[in-house]
């Protein structure tokens, strides 16, 4: 949003102003509206309303200032203690469980969000309690499989939980953090919209953390790269600082370039910077994949026995589900999505038209797999692809049908409902998996 008329138009309304600033606030832009009241007040310098209000503006400015260099000086060594934890858990000659997979790979993820709930909690100053009972719950679900695992009786059965338990702990860390920011969202619209914006700045600490991570495996490569150009092999204690020690460091890092601990997750920037970016590029993707979807779909009756016959294909499907159940929640506003009425209604329908071909994929991809069981019983990795089909057709269903039953002028709020509800399944599952999985079979 512009605010600069809206600003000129309140010039001498205080009231009026501080609706417009409260509303920037709830939105996230307080700096779009700090820059158009400089703006007002360069073109009346006289009015002493505007003058007052640039003057409060650039207290609060430095303000934050301050507050972020804190943020930021805690998030450093914070995150440096977790690069050396993470550093001594990536000797994966002697850190592993069963000689099948390395401790790391199953403990990266409560690691990293026991770090994330430190530096929240020291960043704001309390909340200490949750976060040491929220993160117990991380270690926990780490340690539930980390001690359980070797007392399964069939090896072949243990290798596979252990596979799908270093797949289902990150989701179980992610909820651990959720849990600590959301803690206090009892009330239905806020609790709804601040799941909504948790999952939104989730995918944007992701992408920042996937930026990192390239950004990192760069400096490694060209590290060894000019050390072996000098005829010199660095030992494996070092590569390990690089990479282990350098992976460690990301999470926090990643969450501090996108989170504001001071503000509630519906009050973060969404609309400027690194976020707006994200959010343009996957509406972008959006045309692009109900394209690709279509002409997809168009082949699958020239290859229709393919998932029913090969497991690699049917993991592709899944994997692909995952992926668009990603972009329709990034393409989704947490506010205004900034486009025209016209635009925003072809973003709607175009995000239908992708969660119709996905719910037709997934009602094939769960077909195949029902043929697999039939033909060959169950196992741990059918019974979870299945669960995680189940849970994703039952978010399209709702989705569609809410859409349905929602004037259009109210798509959003109803999209934030659907995603929150299936942000609850998705947190379910994944704890049945870690949970149950080891007594069924």
């Amino acid at each position: 949003m512009n605010y600069l008329q809206p600003i000129l138009e309140a010039q001498s309304d205080a009231k009026a102003l501080e609706g417009l600033y409260r509303e920037a606030r709830r939105q996230g832009a307080t700096a779009a509206f700090a820059e158009a009241m400089q703006s007002a007040f360069a073109q009346l310098p006289n009015n002493l309303l505007l003058a007052a209000w640039r003057y409060r503006l650039e207290e609060d400015d430095q303000g934050a200032t301050t507050g972020s260099a804190r943020k930021w000086r805690h998030a450093l060594w914070i995150s440096l203690i977790s690069g050396v934890l993470f550093w001594a858990l990536a000797d994966l000659d002697h850190q592993q469980v069963l000689a099948h997979i390395p401790t790391l790979i199953l403990a990266w993820a409560p690691i990293s969000a026991i770090f994330v709930m430190t530096f929240l909690a020291l960043s704001t100053g309390r909340h200490f309690a949750r976060a040491g009972l929220l993160a117990a719950g991380a270690a926990a679900a780490f340690g539930y499989v980390y001690f359980l695992a070797p007392q399964l009786g069939n090896q072949t059965y243990r290798e596979h939980y252990l596979d799908l338990a270093a797949g289902h702990l990150p989701l179980i860390a992610w909820a651990t953090v959720g849990g600590f920011l959301l803690w206090r969202a009892t009330d239905v619209d806020n609790g709804v919209r601040n799941r909504f914006a948790f999952l939104i700045k989730s995918l944007e600490i992701m992408i920042t953390g996937g930026l990192f991570v390239m950004a990192g495996g760069a400096f490694t490569g060209i590290t060894i790269g000019m050390f072996e150009a000098l005829g010199i092999q660095l030992s494996a204690p070092v590569i390990r600082i690089l990479v282990g020690g350098g992976a460690g460091v990301i999470p926090v890092l990643a969450v501090v370039a996108m989170y504001d601990p001071d503000a509630p997750p519906m009050a973060q920037a969404f609309a400027h910077g690194l976020s707006g970016l994200i959010a343009t590029l996957m509406r972008l993707l959006l045309p692009l994949t109900l394209l690709v979807g279509l002409i997809y779909v168009a082949f699958i009756p020239f290859n229709f026995m393919q998932p029913f016959l090969d497991r690699d294909v049917l993991a592709i499907y899944n994997v692909m589900l995952f992926a668009v159940m990603a972009l329709l929640i990034g393409v989704t506003p947490v506010h205004g999505s900034g486009l025209s009425p016209q635009l925003e209604r072809w973003l709607r329908r175009t995000l239908l038209a992708v969660a119709v071909l996905a719910l037709l994929v997934s009602l094939y991809a769960t077909a195949a797999i029902v043929y697999r069981i039939a033909g060959g019983g169950f196992t741990p990795n059918r019974l979870t692809v299945l669960g995680w089909n189940l849970v994703n057709m039952a978010i399209l269903g709702y989705l569609l049908f809410k859409q349905r039953q929602t004037p259009e002028a109210h798509w959003v709020t109803a999209m934030h409902q659907v995603i929150s509800w299936g942000a609850n399944l998705y947190v379910a599952w994944g704890v049945a998996v870690i949970v149950l999985l080891p007594w069924l079979f």
